[in-house]
């Protein structure tokens, strides 16, 4: 199950402290020219390190190539990459080698495979979404194509949430400062908050929103994998991702179907809805609408403060880790939330074009 996708495929492979992350993508069509520059500034905006925020473990996460594309185009063959690993402390995690973390894959681990490796998570840990960003900046270079963008940014951290919809943002300004939401001042609000967890040796969570615009009416699967199903089962398949809801979400559960139904219109550009609680999808497919969603996060299970738990041999013990973690995953969350939507829509742009063969 380290596979993702149907006819857009990735499969990743790595451990946090192995020598390399990397996947196999296949699946993406040929004579698709590959901005390496593009990519690569994807995988910037992930990696550890890039603000005073984040976890300070210094990887320049430069992404290797070692097939699939010839002369800047892609083959239509498998295009496979890796990720070296080169800041690893896994001396850092050696105290915890027999202890199960509260809130972690360790004890789950144990109970499925017998075995596990401790240092920094293996294969559990959110490092292995490496390959996902590089996965998804190729996707949105496909996307790209038909006129397909997204955006995500952050919404809300702890308490602190931003008040206003996206129609009313101008998400241009999310990458203009290190939390990743377009509000100024909410912005420099929700720093203070990270700011003041990272003291505290303790963690917030929050929430990515997600916008999806220039997808064309006809994308997705009536029954079983359809476009919102497909496209909570990759959010949620992110480490730390609690919860999933797109359009109106929770909120529309308040409505009346008469005040919740998305009315269409007659316009010069054709058919639209006058409201868009559906968020872009109806039936399982999209309509042409903007599709929207939020993704929530937990507050990072890596404390470093005391915690009591039990080890392998069922004894209570008490912990105090070591090690580089964010005191919040919220920022470079967003560009993996990017990826993941990106690879559920290349898929589903692949598949539209086999059902109209």
């Amino acid at each position: 199950m380290n596979s993702f996708g149907q006819i857009f495929r990735l499969t990743s492979f790595g451990e946090s402290h192995g020598k390399a992350i990397g996947g196999i993508i296949d699946g993406c069509p040929a004579g698709l020219e590959i901005d390496l520059d593009f990519i690569q500034n994807e995988l910037n905006r992930r990696k550890p390190g890039q603000s005073k925020i984040t976890t300070q473990r210094d990887e320049s996460d430069q992404v290797e190539f070692l097939s699939g594309i010839f002369e800047g185009k892609t083959q239509g063959t498998p295009i496979a990459f890796q990720i070296r690993n080169k800041d690893q402390h896994s001396s850092d995690y050696n105290d915890l080698k027999d202890v199960f973390r509260p809130s972690h894959a360790d004890y789950t681990y144990i109970q499925k495979y017998g075995t596990r490796d401790h240092r920094g998570g293996g294969r559990s840990s959110a490092r292995e979404t490496i390959a996902r960003v590089v996965a998804g900046a190729v996707a949105k270079l496909l996307l790209k194509r038909v006129g397909v963008s997204i955006q995500a940014y952050v919404s809300r951290v702890g308490e602190i949430q931003l008040g206003k919809p996206y129609t009313e943002l101008d998400l241009s300004q999310t990458e203009s400062n290190i939390v990743r939401c377009p509000d100024v001042e909410t912005a420099n609000r929700m720093i203070a908050r990270i700011e003041e967890a990272g003291r505290n040796h303790d963690t917030v969570g929050g929430v990515v929103t997600g916008v999806i615009q220039g997808v064309p009416a006809g994308w997705g699967e009536p029954v079983f994998n359809k476009l919102h199903a497909d496209m909570g089962f990759a959010m949620l398949g992110i480490n730390a991702v609690k919860g999933f809801e797109y359009g109106s979400g929770f909120d529309g559960t308040r409505l009346s179907g008469s005040e919740h139904n998305d009315v269409f219109i007659k316009t010069e550009t054709g058919v639209r809805t006058k409201t868009n609680h559906s968020g872009g999808i109806q039936g399982g497919i999209s309509n042409g609408e903007d599709i929207y969603f939020n993704v929530a996060f937990k507050p990072i299970a890596t404390l470093l403060k005391e915690q009591n738990t039990v080890d392998r041999a069922e004894n209570e013990v008490t912990i105090n880790p070591k090690g580089r973690h964010d005191p919040c995953v919220l920022p470079r969350a967003v560009p993996i939330v990017e990826s993941m939507a990106a690879i559920v829509l290349a898929d589903h742009y692949l598949l539209n074009r086999i059902n109209q063969l």
